[in-house]
């Protein structure tokens, strides 16, 4: 139920509405028949505003329904204006405590782009142990020549159809190649790469050091290194960078190495190569 009280100073009136129906009522203060006649042109106007609204009895829906919609939004203005006022400002507001989580020296060290390494770092063996620590030791470096046979086959000289050519002009052996001869001149299991160091990876290349190991002494010690395009590519240019390793730890043997030779590269290029652009 709404309603509506208009009141001066000798009259009011008041217009009450239920759900489905009106009620006008109005009454006025003068004492006298006589003073009627005194009513102001005032009250006389919104008696005839009323009158004039009501069809069949009934006040007119549209305004009534103006004024109850103009008071409800003035009560809806005056408790958001009283519930700003009493609000605090933000600037008021104290700041929530920030939790920070300390990390332990290892994990800070650790960063995403895989710069400190893959985790990979060789087991440091006991100063006790009977094992040798390939990942520290030189242990039999240089203390004998190899066998005749092993000589000669690492020293043998590369067929000319084993060798390749980049685009760029390069001349290569493929790194099965220098396996086989491994393999021929030691025997299958009696050489191995031991890694020396953590696998680093920078933002676009793979590197590890890498030692040649054969018949339980160590010959040589290389780096090897391999480039990579996206992080799916990470796992296998690990592996391009320990052949790579391998390539480099052959040169002491002497395993293919005309293939380092200007003077064997350039005649290789102009008997057996064409620049076609």
């Amino acid at each position: 139920m709404a309603s509506l009280f208009f009141q001066r100073a000798g009259w009011s009136l008041q217009i009450t509405r239920t759900s489905r129906s009106f009620a006008i009522s109005f009454s006025t203060a003068l004492p006298r028949r006589s003073h009627h006649a005194a009513i102001t042109s005032e009250a006389r106007d919104t008696l005839q505003f009323s009158r004039g609204n009501t069809s069949a009895g009934r006040p007119h829906r549209n305004d009534l329904q103006t004024s109850v919609k103009t008071t409800r939004v003035n009560h809806a203005q005056q408790a958001r204006a009283a519930t700003t006022s009493a609000a605090p400002t933000s600037s008021t507001q104290p700041t929530p405590p920030t939790e920070r989580i300390q990390l332990s020296a290892e994990e800070a060290v650790r960063t995403d782009d895989l710069t400190s390494g893959l985790g990979d770092k060789p087991v440091v063996l006991d100063e006790k142990a009977r094992q040798v620590d390939w990942a520290r030791s030189f242990h039999g470096l240089s203390t004998e020549a190899f066998s005749k046979e092993a000589a000669e086959a690492l020293l043998a000289p590369v067929g000319l159809d084993d060798i390749e050519v980049k685009p760029d002009g390069i001349v290569y052996l493929p790194e099965i190649k220098y396996r086989r001869i491994l393999n021929k001149a030691f025997g299958p299991g009696a050489w191995g790469l031991a890694p020396r160091g953590e696998t680093i990876v920078t933002a676009k290349a793979v590197t590890r050091e890498y030692a040649l190991v054969a018949l339980g002494r160590l010959v040589s010690v290389a780096r090897g290194e391999q480039d990579y395009f996206s992080p799916e590519g990470i796992p296998t240019a690990v592996e391009g960078c320990k052949s790579n390793a391998l390539m480099r730890c052959c040169k002491d043997l002497g395993v293919a190495s005309e293939l380092w030779d200007p003077r064997f590269i350039r005649k290789f290029i102009a008997e057996h190569a064409k620049e076609v652009w």
